[in-house]
Formats: C-alpha cells, structure tokens, sequence
C-alpha cells in the first residue's frame, strides 16, 4: 500500500512537472487590437518599435493585420506579438519596460492609436 502510494505521488510530481514544462514552451500570442485614422503613419510607427525591440534583444514577433469580412468591425487593426513561450514574454517585458527608447517611442504612438483591447492568449 506504501509503495502504491509513493509510486502516486511520483506519477503526480512527474505530470506536474511536465505541465510546468510544457508550459514555458507554449507559444504565447499577445493581440492589440488599435483604432487609428492614419493606417499608413501607425504601420510606419509600428516599424520603428520592431527595430527598437530587435536592438534591445526581444525575441516578439509582430505582425499587423486588418479585419475583412467582420461586419462593423471592418477595417480595425489588430497587432499580433509572438513570444515562443511565457518565458520569452515576461523577459521581453522587462526589457521594454527598462528601455527609456521603447518607453518614448509608446508614448509617442498614441499619437496615432487608440487601443481597444489587449489580450494575452496560450497556444493549445
């Protein structure tokens, strides 16, 4: 009985672990969806932070895209920022939010955008 419960608890600790695993591998997609007036200066300002971040060493990939066929939402914009994992995220974080060039560069982007939502997502 003893050892069918050690063996338990060790089946538990291992899954446990790889859950935890598993994790910090899942990719993680954060989405921003933006109103702008001007799509072509926020594309432009939204360039100037890609190079921001690939100078400070992020690992986001970011991509913009705006919505077709979505009813009265046709036309909003929604950025898609790609971390390989919440690792990555939660460094690159602390990154941006040490960097007095990326902290401009977002004040001066409200300039052109007004942010309608952010969400964090975990791929399945």
């Amino acid at each position: 009985m003893l050892k069918a419960a050690a063996r338990l608890t060790l089946a538990l600790f291992v899954l446990g672990m790889a859950s935890a695993a598993f994790a910090q591998k899942t990719t993680v997609l954060r989405v921003v969806v933006v109103k702008t007036d001007n799509v072509a200066a926020y594309l432009q300002q939204v360039e100037k932070g890609k190079e921001i971040i690939k100078k400070i060493g992020g690992q986001a990939d970011i991509r913009v895209w705006q919505a077709r066929f979505a009813g009265p939402e046709a036309g909003s914009i929604a950025v898609g920022i790609e971390y390989p994992s919440m690792a990555a995220f939660a460094a690159d974080m602390a990154k941006i939010g040490s960097s007095s060039e990326y902290q401009a560069w977002l004040k001066g982007l409200d300039k052109v955008r007004t942010i309608v939502s952010d969400s964090l997502y975990g791929e399945l």
